[in-house]
C-alpha cells in the first residue's frame, strides 16, 4: 500500500508542475494559439480557489479535479511540441505558483454577485 501511495503523491506533484507549465505555455510567444488558448484555460482552473464542483460536494468534488485536470494537462501537451513542453516543464520546476490580487478580486466579486442574484431571485420567488 505505501508503493501506491507513494505513487499517487507523485503523479499529484507532476500534476501540479504540469498545471504550471500550462501557466508557463499559456504566455509564451511560441505556443501555437489553439494551445495557448486551451492551456491558459486549464491552467486558469487548476489555480482557481473555485471548482466546478465544490469539494465539499462528496466523491464529485474531487472527481472533477481527478478528470478535468489530466484531461486538459494530456490535450495541451498533445497541442505543444514536446521540446517546447519538455521546456516548460523545466521552467516550472523552478518557479513559484502564480498569485494575482486582481483574479482573486474577481474571483471575490463573481461569488458576491451570485449570492445577490440568488437572494433577489429567492425574494422575488417568496412575494
Amino acid at each position: 500500500m505505501s508503493g501506491r501511495l507513494a505513487a499517487l503523491k507523485a503523479w499529484a506533484r507532476r500534476l501540479k508542475t504540469d498545471g504550471l507549465a500550462l501557466w508557463i505555455a499559456a504566455r509564451d510567444p511560441r505556443t501555437p494559439l489553439a494551445a495557448k488558448l486551451l492551456a491558459a484555460a486549464v491552467a486558469a482552473y487548476a489555480f482557481s480557489p473555485i471548482d466546478l464542483i465544490p469539494d465539499f460536494v462528496p466523491v464529485l468534488g474531487y472527481l472533477d479535479d481527478l478528470l478535468i485536470l489530466p484531461v486538459g494537462i494530456w490535450l495541451v501537451a498533445r497541442l505543444i511540441p514536446p521540446a517546447l513542453m519538455d521546456e516548460f516543464r523545466a521552467l516550472a520546476v523552478s518557479r513559484a505558483r502564480p498569485a494575482s490580487r486582481a483574479a482573486a478580486a474577481a474571483i471575490v466579486a463573481i461569488w458576491i454577485l451570485s449570492a445577490g442574484a440568488c437572494g433577489w431571485l429567492f425574494w422575488e420567488a417568496i412575494n
